[in-house]
């Protein structure tokens, strides 16, 4: 099949320096992570934290969110590595793609809400100013997909149709394809939802800064408008992909769990509309008060007498020595 206009896709997603694989998955990943960090850094100051707290909670809330995402992943797709002439640790091989993105947020936020809780930090007041970076790096992140020839739509001949190769992810390479067009490496042309799905990400990243911008929103209601935004457009996308998925009630899963945290968010919005984090932090450092600072003045008063009346004695040995000296005068004559 010939294409005139097409989303070329890549044919090899691994480099290798000396033994060391570099996947572009991976770097797609990470890229996305310093993005979501750079960004919560700056929202989470102007809030009146501190870039370590960022740091702190980032570790856990990573850490967590990656477990999440690959085990979510596993979990729904266990025919990929459990069966007949499956391979069950490949389970663990993360580098070579797989990672839910429903276990990622899930698990990340309980990183979170553990990394708050030791920094004495409100969940919700990080979750809002995490928002706009977390829904950028999962556009960043959709860019790996599109390396490893993956989660691509329908068969289309739209004009900005992707072209698809068989790739293998263990090699990162192109091979003849194996469903329908042996003896050729590109395998087809389809929607591009990793696309679709990328800009609708970074589109909503924007929307969530400026809606923070242009109201006051009430406890999580920005972290809430990124899941019910996210969900919405997603729930769209997944409609147009083609790959095996489960289904109940002739939709698939991740259209589902859109519907179910699409609905939850909407709640959590309308129920926290007129309530608000005062602080980022639970317990804020109390500012001294006036019986303090008086009490400070005080001490500094009585201090600063002290010296005066240590200088004092010596100033009236120096007036007596002259009187003493004349006295010492008139004895003689």
């Amino acid at each position: 099949m010939h294409s005139l206009a097409s989303i070329p896709s890549p044919t090899h997603a691994v480099w290798h320096v000396g033994p060391i694989p570099i996947r572009a998955y991976a770097l797609c990943i990470v890229a996305g992570i310093f993005v979501a960090l750079a960004v919560t850094v700056r929202r989470w100051r102007a809030r009146g934290g501190t870039d370590e707290d960022v740091w702190d909670v980032a570790g856990w809330a990573i850490a967590f969110g990656i477990i999440g995402g690959r085990v979510y992943h596993v979990v729904t797709d266990g025919e990929k590595y459990f069966g007949t002439g499956k391979h069950p640790v490949d389970a663990l091989k993360i580098w070579d793609g797989g990672l839910g993105i429903w276990g990622a947020i899930a698990f990340g936020m309980l990183g979170g809400w553990i990394g708050c809780r030791r920094k004495g930090m409100r969940l919700t007041a990080f979750a809002d100013a995490a928002a706009p970076g977390v829904v950028a790096a999962q556009g960043i992140g959709r860019w790996g997909n599109w390396f490893n020839n993956e989660l691509y739509g329908r068969p289309t001949d739209v004009r900005w149709k992707l072209q698809i190769h068989d790739l293998d992810v263990t090699t990162g390479k192109a091979q003849p394809c194996n469903f329908g067009h042996l003896g050729q490496t590109v395998c087809g042309y389809y929607q591009p939802t990793f696309l679709y799905e990328s800009l609708w990400d970074i589109a909503l990243a924007f929307l969530l800064i400026w809606a923070a911008r242009r109201w006051r929103l009430g406890r999580g209601n920005q972290f809430a408008l990124y899941a019910m935004g996210y969900t919405a457009g997603r729930f769209y996308i997944e409609g147009l992909r083609s790959d095996f998925a489960h289904h109940f009630l002739g939709l698939r899963l991740n259209e589902w769990t859109s519907v179910v945290v699409f609905v939850g968010a909407l709640v959590w919005f309308v129920r926290h509309r007129n309530k608000f984090d005062e602080s980022p932090y639970r317990h804020p450092p109390a500012e001294p008060t006036e019986p303090a600072a008086e009490a400070a003045e005080g001490a500094d008063a009585a201090e600063a007498g002290q010296t005066e009346d240590k200088a004092e004695p010596a100033e009236e040995r120096a007036e007596a020595e002259p009187a003493n000296e004349h006295a010492e005068a008139q004895s003689d004559s």
